[in-house]
């Protein structure tokens, strides 16, 4: 480490110069600050928690494996692919007694929860032996037997019944009566926030809809027993079925799974967004150190020329990073802290995040932000300067005036290696369809932007050339400005290559959303054939369907249940588990028909029953499956299923990717009531007892607003990754004009005006811009078009005005980026 210590030469250059070192600090900075941000988010998904609280007072709490798993391979090559599953898997209610029989356990209790209906209002149902662990108690009356229910304050006052009354409540198993055994007080550990009610455990499975099921089993100990001696204990009772036992911290994942839909979005987000913006950040941070070594050379050549070694140099630019890195690392991650917490804060108010999971802020996150700002600082600084470290003292000045064009062996090699693969890429993703295009897509454009760092200066000097044949036309200044655009083509690609880093990005990003949203509420709007659409917060009422096809006027009614399953795609050994949007339909094919226009493409809808399904177009191409075949599955619980493929309709997207009967879904998610009614004539004041209603192009309105957050999370990561790229874009072009000092003086001394040089300037400015953003769009363009085919069959969407802001933003800012520094340098000249 001796080596790296600062040396008077590092010491002297960034004291008497801080201006050749203003820009590699502040590049640097941002560098750890998108780092730390990232690396905040990763940290707080992989440690992200919550209390337990229904839980609280169960030290052990048994659960299903609340993942679905993919196994592929086998031996050494055998691999897991692990997918949350998008509802509760439940655990076979017999292992209760297996639980029981424990020693150390004093009782073991089988815990349910499910929506009941009560007229308007909406309650939260539980077995009465739930009292053990939660601490609610009876005020009044009994606990309840078969056909009773005990009542909370507040569902009493709303049913305006007492002890002794009698209910009508809806549950899974539909519309009925129960007589109010008791009243009750709900314990600290009831946290629905609502009216609940208790039901006998001997019946509460199955107004659950899951006869023979359990949620979970919460075990309480015998006093004096050791929670980890019967946690484990209980792992070797329930092994084999599946199950899985948690303590401590544990059991809060059990009560709130959208923990698990948080932890893999913060780690999606830090980690696989993290790892792009970390990539992009280091290759800025690293062209920004390269180009303000190379700014230096003359000063190098000159040190070379009066006797200082090769191993002087290479000491004086290690210095150099470790005097500017670290301070630059450690300011950069207090906004990248700011930035992080914003962003937490933005997933939890959209509900994405728990509200009792907090941000996590230690110092590893900011250590590795450091840590990669100077480690890219210094292979940055060595691999800029080997060449003048390496030249002799009598070459040296020579060297130093004039620019190498040509990129160096090995960087060539890279460039052209990284451009074929992209090549490669990009025709793989246009053979392919769903997230196989998808992912292939993505390997399209960082290889393309790799391609475009180690190769710049050519494309540099490429792009100069056929846009100086356009400038020939505009007078001396345009002339003069591509000339100095062809001679200085290192220069000129450090300025365009984060200009392309933004239009890239941000396009990709931006409308990969925007073609995903066209194509989806086209879909919709075509496929909602109904006059009318009823949706209620928590479900319709049960019988909705029927109640509703009795309303004079009404010619269909048709009850959709929407969720998802889990469908395996991919090939060969790389296969996943891909989420898939599905309605269980309430009706004949021949009603849904005049309610939904699927768009059939082969096979017919009039199968879909018990055991067959239809599903859309893009997944069958993905899961490589075609009319006769049979699906393999995950239903919303994890349930495995293979049924018959009956036919391929063509939009999923916008309607749904999978449809199946009602009856094969209800025992297999948490609220069996059914979340829309589509209804072909009547009137719709007849229907607003159901919930509200809407007509086909309202609904789709509605269905619009619901992808808000997804729309939000593609805007923030364009915002983030193509304000640092224009912020990188910027301090390049500042350091490049500020570096021309003596250049514009000496163009002032030969007779040109400062208004000549500065339209030289803005021309130099306009032809970065130009060209960032046309190689910008190019890669965008790669990556789009076999991504769009793959995921909707169409072509990108990409809203003109929305492309022509991302343009004229990148004109904009490289204007000023060249206007502001020109006239400060031609001040400072005295010009």
């Amino acid at each position: 480490m001796r080596s790296l210590a600062p040396n008077g030469l590092a010491r002297a250059a960034v004291r008497f110069k801080p201006a050749s070192f203003a820009g590699t600090f502040v590049a640097l900075m941002m560098a750890a600050l998108i780092v730390s941000a990232c690396g905040i988010l990763l940290e707080t998904g992989v440690r992200a928690s919550v209390p337990a609280q229904r839980y609280a007072k169960a030290p052990v709490v048994v659960e299903a494996d609340q993942y679905a798993h993919l196994i592929t391979g086998s031996g050494d090559g055998r691999s897991d692919s692990p997918a949350l599953l998008p509802d509760t898997a439940r655990l076979d209610a017999a292992l209760t007694d297996r639980a029981s029989r424990v020693p150390g356990v004093k009782a073991a209790v089988a815990d349910q929860t499910f929506p009941v209906r009560q007229g308007q209002d909406t309650l939260t149902g539980h077995g009465w032996g739930s009292h053990v662990f939660t601490g609610t108690a009876l005020t009044a009356g009994a606990a309840p037997r078969t056909g009773e229910v005990v009542l909370d304050t507040a569902a009493a006052r709303a049913a305006k019944a007492g002890v002794g009354d009698t209910v009508a409540l809806e549950t899974a198993t539909g519309r009925t009566a129960f007589r109010v055994s008791g009243l009750a007080t709900a314990g600290s550990g009831e946290v629905a926030g609502g009216a609940t009610g208790w039901f006998a455990d001997a019946e509460a499975a199955t107004l659950a809809g899951h006869a023979g099921r359990a949620d979970a089993i919460a075990v309480m100990p015998k006093d004096g027993t050791d929670v980890d001696t019967l946690a484990t204990a209980m792992r070797k009772a329930v092994s084999g079925s599946g199950a899985e036992v948690y303590t401590g911290a544990g059991r809060g994942a059990v009560e709130d799974h959208g923990l698990g839909y948080a932890k893999e979005t913060l780690t999606g987000l830090g980690g696989s967004f993290g790892g792009i913006a970390t990539v992009v950040a280091v290759f800025t941070a690293a062209g920004t150190v390269a180009l303000s070594v190379g700014q230096r050379a003359r000063e190098f050549a000159l040190l070379r020329a009066i006797g200082a070694t090769p191993r002087q140099i290479r000491r004086a630019v290690a210095a150099e990073a470790v005097l500017v890195a670290p301070v630059a690392g450690l300011l950069g991650c207090l906004p990248g802290a700011g930035l992080a917490h914003w962003w937490f804060g933005q997933l939890k108010d959209r509900g994405a995040v728990p509200a009792d999971v907090h941000l996590h802020v230690s110092f590893v996150p900011l250590l590795v932000a450091v840590g990669t700002g100077l480690l890219t600082a210094l292979v940055a600084g060595w691999a800029a300067g080997r060449r003048p470290a390496k030249t002799k003292p009598g070459q040296a000045l020579t060297e130093a005036s004039v620019q190498r064009l040509r990129p160096g062996v090995v960087r060539t090699a890279l460039g052209v290696g990284a451009l074929v693969g992209g090549v490669f890429l990009t025709g793989l993703a246009a053979r392919s369809a769903g997230d196989d295009a998808a992912n292939a897509a993505l390997g399209v454009v960082m290889l393309f932007m790799l391609a475009v760092a180690l190769l710049g200066p050519l494309v540099a000097w490429v792009c100069a050339t056929l846009f100086g044949l356009v400038l020939r036309e505009g007078g001396p200044s345009a002339s003069l400005a591509a000339a100095n655009s062809r001679t200085n083509a290192r220069r000129l690609a450090s300025a365009i290559t984060p200009i392309v880093l933004a239009v890239a990005f941000a396009s990709t990003l931006v409308f990969m959303h925007t073609s995903e949203s066209h194509v989806a509420a086209r879909q919709l709007r075509a496929g909602v054939t109904a006059d009318h659409v009823v949706t209620r917060p928590g479900g319709l009422p049960a019988g909705a369907v029927d109640r509703t096809a009795r309303v004079p006027g009404v010619d269909a009614a048709v009850g959709l249940l929407d969720t998802q399953v889990l469908v395996p795609v991919g090939s060969g050994g790389d296969r996943w588990l891909q989420g898939a949007a599905t309605q269980g339909v309430t009706g004949s094919a021949a009603q849904l028909a005049r309610v939904e226009d699927l768009d059939v493409r082969s096979g017919s809808l009039g199968r879909v029953g018990s055991g067959r399904i239809a599903i859309d177009r893009t997944l069958a191409t993905a899961a490589k499956t075609e009319v006769g075949d049979r699906l393999s599955l995950y239903l919303p619980d994890g349930t495995r299923a293979r049924p018959e493929v009956v036919a391929v309709y063509g939009r999923g997207l916008g309607l749904a990717a999978v449809t199946m009967d009602r009856a094969s879904l209800a025992g297999h998610v948490t609220s069996g009531f059914d979340s829309t009614l589509l209804v072909r004539g009547g009137e719709a004041r007849a229907l607003t007892s159901l919930g509200e209603v809407a007509d086909a192009s309202g609904y789709a309105v509605q269905q619009d607003e619901d992808h808000e957050l997804n729309a939000w999370a593609n805007y923030t990561m364009a915002g983030v990754l193509g304000g640092f790229a224009a912020v990188a874009a910027v301090n390049t072009l500042v350091m490049t004009v500020l570096d021309r000092r003596r250049e514009l003086g000496m163009l002032r001394l030969v007779g040109s005006t400062r208004l000549q040089v500065m339209r030289m300037l803005r021309w130099e400015g306009l032809l970065v811009a130009v060209t960032g953003v046309v190689l910008g769009t190019a890669i965008a363009a790669a990556t789009l078009v076999p991504m769009m085919r793959g995921l909707t069959g169409e072509s990108p969407y990409v809203p003109p005005l929305v492309y022509g802001a991302f343009a004229a933003t990148a004109v904009g800012l490289c204007l000023l980026a060249v206007s502001l520094p020109g006239r400060a340098a031609l001040r400072d000249g005295q010009g």
